[in-house]
């Protein structure tokens, strides 16, 4: 019973981090609504899109007759002059598209109009425009396996913390396990996707300040570590053994709620306009 009640709380806390990562980074949906004659319309807006296409930014059907809308966009950091373009109704769904850009390619955009005389923009008036970036794609027999690996080294990590509390005998075997699948998802699956969506294998520390990038290095070191210093062989004393994988799990979870893909590849325009080569024009770090 101790066991599955230690898996069942690993799980909830992999799980929870994993909804908090996902939903705060860069990448995940603009979520809102608008209002009109009282009801209530929901909206989720782009912000990561392949290069197979113009990513389409659409809104649902408002039902009234007095609805306009726009899209405002251009490319992301540069000093271009707005273009706008209006929003089409197709079927149930207004769409406007954003022009394709090369990988690591960024648009800023967003929507204003006017429902029943009243003004209305998203973001809202004060706020920063909605940034989307583009990406290669990326084949799903890499990118599964890559997210599949690291859900459960993240898991296994967690239950090597829980064991380290509660039940010493298996904290290395999970300790070791979680290594293992952070070494096959993040250091060598984790560079092949990074190549297939953005031209490069590795853009973190020492070559780049990816974020994403960054993180995973430092993920994988504080279990590397761990497993030096605590061994495969239980000690008489595991005081100290335990204290070290408590604190590279901490490790891990600090870095890892980092919201995902932040500080990553973005394409220099400046540089593009001068004529290079928009996959040697990629810039990396805070922007």
């Amino acid at each position: 019973m101790k066991q599955f009640l230690l898996w069942v709380a690993a799980v909830i806390i992999t799980i929870a981090a994993v909804i908090y990562q996902r939903t705060t980074g860069p990448t995940y949906p603009f979520k809102g609504s608008v209002t009109a004659q009282g009801k209530v319309y929901k909206y989720k807006l782009l912000r990561t899109h392949e290069t197979t296409g113009g990513a389409v930014i659409s809104l649902p059907k408002i039902d009234t007759d007095d609805f306009s809308v726009f899209l405002k966009y251009k490319r992301f950091q540069t000093k271009d002059s707005l273009t706008v373009l209006p929003f089409v109704l197709d079927g149930d769904t207004y769409k406007a598209a954003l022009p394709v850009q090369p990988a690591a390619g960024k648009m800023e955009y967003f929507v204003s109009g006017h429902i029943d005389n009243k003004s209305f923009r998203v973001p809202e008036e004060g706020e920063d425009n909605i940034v989307l970036r583009y990406k290669d794609p990326v084949p799903s027999g890499v990118l599964w396996p890559h997210v599949f690996m690291m859900f459960f080294a993240i898991l296994f990590g967690m239950r090597a913390a829980l064991s380290a509390f509660f039940d010493t005998k298996t904290m290395r075997r999970w300790a070791l396990v979680a290594l293992v699948g952070m070494t096959i998802g993040g250091m060598v699956l984790g560079p092949i996707v990074q190549k297939y969506a953005f031209g490069e294998y590795w853009t973190g520390f020492p070559y780049g300040g990816d974020f994403t990038d960054n993180k995973m290095l430092i993920m994988w070191l504080s279990w590397a570590v761990a497993i030096a210093i605590i061994g495969f062989k239980p000690k008489k004393n595991e005081k100290i053994s335990r204290v070290v994988v408590i604190l590279a799990t901490v490790v891990m979870t600090m870095v890892y709620m980092i919201p995902h893909s932040m500080g990553g590849s973005t394409l220099d325009y400046d540089k593009v306009d001068q004529g290079i080569n928009p996959s040697d024009a990629i810039k990396t770090g805070k922007h």
